[in-house]
Formats: C-alpha cells, structure tokens, sequence
C-alpha cells in the first residue's frame, strides 16, 4: 500500500501488525476529533492519534493521551457519527485518567514499546521507504488485550457520560454511539475467539445501553445529522482505504464502474493503480484532479502512483503541486523530500532538507524521516549534520552502540555550546538511558 499508507509486515512467525500512516485519513480523524478534544479540556495538539492496521475491530487509549484506531473500526462504520462517538468514550477515558498506573507506566515509551506491551511480542522499527517506515509489531498475541485494557464497569460508565456530555457540547448526536454499543453487544452472544477486541476489553451492558438510549430521547441533538463534509470525509476516507486492504476484484465489486461518485472514482483510481493497470489509474486520478484541481490529496495519490512506476520527474511536480495546497501537512513534506532526493539533482538538496526538517518538527519520533535527513545531508558533504541525523534515527531503532558512535563524531566536529555539539550531548545521553533501559528488560525477561 502506498500514498502513505503502509503495508502490513510479517513477524517471524508469520504475524505482524503496523501502523498506517496517510496524510488524508489522519487529517479525517484529528477534524472529527479536535471539537470533543476542546470541549474535554484537552489540547487537541497534545492528543496523538495512530491508525493500527488491523482488520479487528477495536479502539484502545495507551501511554497517556495517545488514542489507537483500528482500520477495522473506521471500515465497519457506517458514519462519521459513530466514529465521532467513539472516539468520544475514548476521550472519556483520557480526561477520566482511566488506567492511570498503566498509562503512566507508558507514557515515557515509544509507540512501538506500547504496543509490544499491548499486542505482544518485540517491537521494532522498519527503515527504507517512507511506506513502510513505521512500526511493526512482531510475535503472538501474548499480552491478552483484554487484560491490559480492562476497565471497570464504573469506568465504563463513566467514559459514556463524558462521552455523552461531549457530544451534546459540540452539538451532535450519540446515535452513532448507540448503534455501536449495540453492535458490541450482539458480539457478546459469540465465542471469546470471535469477538472483537473491543467488546473484550470495553464489555458493553444492556444499563450502558438504555443509559445511551435514555440520553438521546432527552437531548436535543439527538436528530442532528453529521455534518455535510463530515460525511464527504467518510466516504473518500472509507473507499481509499478499502482499496488499499482489499483485492482488486473485491474492490470493484464494492464500487462499481457505474458508481461516478467521488469516493467510487478514488476507489477504482487505487484498484487500478494496485493492479497494476496504470493507464486505468491515472485516468481517473486525472479526472479528479480536473474536477478538483485544489484537493491536495488527488496531487499526491497521483505523485505516488508516478513515483512507484520511476517516473520521478513527474511525481516531483504533483508532489510539489499536493505541498503547496497543503503546506502544513507533515506527512506530504516528508514524501516530497524523499522525491527530491530520488531525484539526484543537488540543486534540489536544500529544499529538501527544510522539507524534512519541517517534518520532524512535527513528527520528531520519526526513524524514516531522520534516515533520509542523514542521506541529503551526506550528499551536501555535511558530515556532521549526517551524523546527527543517523544518531537519531539509531536512537529510534534501539541502537544506542550506534546512536553514541554517531553522536561522538559529531560532538568532535562543532563547538563546543553550539546547538549541534549540545544535540550530539544529548544523544549520547540517551543512548546511555537507552541502553541501560535494554539491559534491565533483558535481565527480566522481557
């Protein structure tokens, strides 16, 4: 899968998880989100949302105000209304400092450790290419979910009524929030095997129910309707993933060459691209883009697709054109960059790295971003600055060896109190923390 979507990777014994990255369907998530994290009291920037690549249903807060979705949820939801409330019982969850022991615990450690502790098995951190630089959780299930996220029927309720209150104070319905539970609850009549994580570790009840219930007899939003652009989101966001996780075929099953909708043509426009039958895929890409020459996110579907079949020149300017229309977009800098640098033209160098620099300032924990980082400043002769980039990203891989070989060479390259010689100092720290961090899991057996 690519346009920033990741492709699941196999652990050693044949099971794998991963993180998805896609500018779009995150963009999707932190606007349905960003209302009920203001009204929670939450800053919406402090709030991290990762999308798990896993076809289970399931949605789980971990290490502090980190918020996981499973691609499963958002395919099996039938609106942006019930995603809404979701994510609204989870925000309860956060603002009720649910888990605090575990969540402490946590919260100092990187995604990847999080989930290894969740999903079970070692974590470690993909390199190479930027759709597959994320993590990847390797080995069994053996940290059951449900005993690691299991709340109390207390807390439970709780996060309802937060989730209740939050919806009312951004003036939308929990219906969707229903139709959930009510989901969940007929997954209750299943074997242990086939339930969902979700109803495992979030046990819905019939008193949840009707409390659901009672709340939307009562408030006056309950017959208010997602928003018009809410929705338009959900569909582009529902088929564009769709695509990516389901074969061809099922894909055009699903969104019939009849279907001239936007969210059919995108659908088609990925099918096409994964076939591959390129002809097909830019076909409808290019008609999407001439409809809708402003959306950001046609320019960079179209950009990957020219990138993937070596047309580099090309993808350059839509991922040019895609920065542009969204210059604040993280995840589209990033990918721009690493075209620029597939390039090999040196005049482009220094765009590049403002661009990757850009990147991390958002996105700081990011071990692809870094690697690239260390390759344009390797081919500006900037050995210093490329030493401090692959100090990083050692750092991110669990590499402290590494990370401090690189760190040293560059402390003996600047000055001593330059903002470089004090990185290069700081790294070295944490190498050191880093490793003795390894020694004392190792030592326990974990």
């Amino acid at each position: 899968m690519v346009a920033g979507i990741i492709v699941p990777s196999r652990g050693p014994h044949g099971q794998g998880i991963s993180l998805i990255r896609d500018a779009e369907i995150e963009n999707t998530i932190r606007t349905y989100a960003t209302p009920v994290f203001r009204v929670a009291g939450l800053d919406p920037s402090h709030v991290r949302i990762y999308l798990v690549n896993d076809r289970s249903l399931n949605a789980f807060v971990a290490g502090g105000q980190r918020l996981f979705i499973n691609t499963g949820l958002l395919l099996r939801s039938d609106s942006a209304n019930q995603i809404i409330g979701i994510m609204a019982h989870e925000t309860g969850h956060i603002a009720g400092g649910h888990l605090s022991r575990v969540q402490s615990a946590l919260a100092k450690n990187s995604v990847p450790v999080i989930l290894s502790y969740i999903l079970g098995g070692a974590a470690v951190i993909a390199t190479g290419r930027s759709d597959i630089g994320s993590a990847i959780i390797a080995g069994g299930q053996t940290v059951a979910l449900r005993n690691f996220l299991s709340y109390s029927r207390t807390q439970e309720a709780s996060a309802d009524q937060a989730a209740m209150k939050f919806l009312d104070a951004t003036k939308q319905s929990a219906n969707g929030l229903l139709d959930f539970m009510r989901h969940l609850s007929d997954q209750e009549l299943l074997s242990a095997a086939r339930q969902d994580a979700y109803v495992r570790s979030h046990p819905p009840t019939e008193k949840r129910i009707s409390t659901i219930a009672a709340h939307i007899a009562s408030s006056p939003y309950s017959d208010t309707r997602d928003r018009p652009e809410y929705q338009v989101m959900f569909e582009r966001m529902t088929a564009k993933l769709y695509a990516f996780k389901n074969p061809f075929g099922a894909t055009m099953h699903r969104y019939k060459e009849s279907d001239e909708s936007i969210g059919s043509r995108y659908a088609r426009a990925v099918a096409y691209y994964r076939k591959p039958d390129m002809a097909k895929a830019l076909s409808l890409i290019d008609g999407l883009i001439n409809e809708h020459p402003n959306d950001p996110y046609f320019h960079e579907l179209k950009g990957q697709m020219l990138f993937d079949n070596g047309l580099v020149s090309d993808a350059l300017v839509s991922y040019q054109h895609a920065a542009f229309l969204l210059p604040n977009s993280h995840l589209i800098r990033r990918d721009l960059a690493r075209v620029q640098l597939e390039a090999k033209d040196l005049a482009l160098l220094d765009s590049a790295i403002r661009n990757l620099t850009a990147s991390l300032a958002i996105e700081r924990f990011s071990s692809f971003t870094w690697r690239q980082l260390a390759i344009a400043y390797g081919r500006k002769g900037d050995k210093g600055r490329r030493s401090l980039a692959l100090a990083e990203e050692a750092l991110l891989i669990n590499k402290p060896d590494i990370a401090r070989y690189h760190a040293g060479f560059a402390e003996q390259i600047f000055t001593e109190g330059e903002r470089e010689w004090l990185q290069a100092r700081d790294i070295q720290l944490a190498a050191n923390e880093l490793e003795n961090a390894i020694k004392r899991r190792r030592s326990s057996g974990n």
